[in-house]
């Protein structure tokens, strides 16, 4: 009788292949023994030699036994090589995201919205986190760039739209139906196009060859050399030079290996800091060549991993009286994880991608455990960092301040993504950066 039960599993395609050929060779051999029966003079055919299988099973009479057990483990074999291969594979790829993350491209970890419509002063963008965002952004495209203000809450809008306020577009055109993202550069160009300032264009001896920086001259003895990070350029530097300049702090925004206009690094991948710091070393070497007799440091993302990397191992860190941190990165492994998990890499692959990021790039744990030593810091330090940031964590920044609050400031900001601190309240930024440069001015 027929089970009942309906949850049976169901047979494999090898099953089902057996036992219709188990079923159809039962049929013939009926057949045949009805046609002898009616004819008797015929002689009963030979039984099939002992060795003799089924031909519905697929099997050489030679698989048997120690064959056939060699033949399975080979298979086996082949298999997990095979999936090895592609998952060595799959890590590689997903390591690219941070070790070939091109300048002046978003980050994965940053979703793409769409322009549902534009009016005078307005914008309308896809309703998502990132377009409900407080502050002042870069609205950037492919071919086009625009400035947008917070959220306008009176504006008329649908659930599924978000109306902020278009403080100008820089360049190109925004239509309807155009893939945009939000960028923390609110300024393009160099800083006498976006900004009136007078600045110089000038090239820094570094190890790989010259490195192309701008040099905004300023009164003072101190000098700000200011240095950017993942997925970003030298522009971003221009969200604070304003602010700098009014204060008389000549500010140096630099280049470095991989940016357009520089050398490229030997194996042409990021390095977290790792080797990029030697650059931060030689922009400092450089600045003292020209008359400072002090440096401030202010790094974003992996910038600041080199600011605090050059202040441990410049051969002039002396002249180096403190640092400034924007959401800096202290644990290359987890901002690894972070975007390989952006670019939707399955959770079990995420160790291949670190491991893989790892030999690449040469990250070695005991030189990250050096970075956020903290009894490596010798000068006075402000960070600037917020738990919403995907990309580098920051409960690393607030273990660093509580472990030395006798050199470190942190100022938290909330409902800002990774190196956007100024973009979320650029006032309260340059507040708490006139703070900390003032002694040091």
């Amino acid at each position: 009788m027929p089970s009942s039960n309906p949850f049976r599993p169901l047979p494999t395609p090898l099953a089902l292949l057996r036992d219709s050929g188990a079923s159809r060779l039962g049929s013939v051999r009926r057949a045949g023994a009805r046609w002898r029966r009616g004819h008797p003079a015929l002689p009963k055919p030979p039984a099939p030699a002992r060795s003799a299988l089924p031909l519905a099973t697929g099997r050489n009479p030679a698989d048997t036994g120690p064959v056939r057990t060699v033949k399975a483990a080979a298979t086996a074999l082949t298999a997990v090589l095979a999936a090895g291969t592609a998952s060595v594979v799959a890590g590689r790829l997903a390591s690219d995201a941070a070790l070939k993350a091109p300048p002046g491209r978003p980050l994965p970890t940053e979703p793409r919205l769409t322009v549902h419509r534009t009016a005078a002063g307005q914008i309308t963008l896809t309703r998502d986190l990132a377009a409900l965002r407080p502050g002042t952004y870069g609205l950037a495209g492919d071919g086009s760039h625009a400035v947008v203000g917070p959220v306008l809450e009176a504006a008329a809008h649908s659930a599924d739209t978000v109306v902020r306020r278009l403080e100008r577009v820089t360049h190109g055109t925004l239509a309807p139906g155009d893939t945009v993202w939000l960028t923390p550069n609110v300024h393009v160009g160099d800083p006498r196009a976006a900004l009136g300032l007078d600045h110089e264009d000038v090239g820094v001896p570094g190890a790989l060859g010259t490195l192309p920086a701008w040099f905004v001259p300023g009164d003072r003895e101190t000098w700000v050399i200011a240095v950017h990070g993942l997925g970003a350029t030298r522009e971003q530097a221009m969200n604070v030079m304003g602010f700098l300049h009014r204060r008389r702090l000549p500010v140096l925004a630099l280049a470095y290996r991989g940016d357009p206009g520089a050398p490229r690094s030997p194996d042409g991948l990021n390095h977290l800091g790792e080797t990029e710091w030697r650059d931060v070393d030689a922009a400092v070497r450089y600045a003292v060549g020209r008359g400072a007799r002090r440096v401030v440091l202010l790094g974003w993302s992996t910038g600041a991993t080199m600011a605090l990397r050059a202040a441990e191992h410049s051969t002039v860190r002396d002249r180096i009286a403190g640092l400034v941190l924007d959401s800096p990165v202290l644990s290359w492994e987890a901002t690894l994880r972070a975007l390989a998990r952006a670019r939707h890499t399955p959770q079990p692959l995420l160790p291949l991608a670190v491991r893989a990021a790892q030999g690449r790039a040469g990250l070695h744990a005991d030189r990250v455990a050096e970075i956020v030593d903290p009894a490596r810091l010798r000068v006075p330090t402000l960070i600037v960092h917020g738990p919403q940031d995907q990309v580098a964590p920051w409960e690393f920044s607030r273990r660093l301040a509580r472990r030395r609050a006798d050199v470190v400031a942190l100022h938290t900001v909330a409902k800002a993504p990774h190196a956007a601190m100024w973009n979320a309240d650029p006032a309260e930024y340059e507040e708490r950066l006139r703070r900390f440069l003032t002694p040091l001015m």
